[in-house]
């Protein structure tokens, strides 16, 4: 499915670029660069949505530290 239709981006692309460098919306904005004057900014929305989603799929694939003992 198409999120950005300015960028011609697809959900696809926007998950991968979540999960690999963006811990924050503008930052994911930012490195898909949505951040200039040919991008309407109807996407952001859905590109919040899918950061979080992101986010919590990267945070469950960490494993938790060890303990100290």
């Amino acid at each position: 499915m198409y999120v950005c239709l300015c960028k011609g981006l697809t959900e696809a692309d926007v998950q991968r670029a979540a999960q690999r460098c963006a811990w924050r919306a503008e930052e994911l904005r930012s490195v898909l660069e949505l951040d200039d004057d040919y991008c309407c900014g109807r996407c952001a929305a859905t590109m919040d949505e899918l950061l979080a989603c992101a986010l919590g799929a990267r945070e469950q694939a960490v494993p938790p530290a060890p303990i100290a003992s």
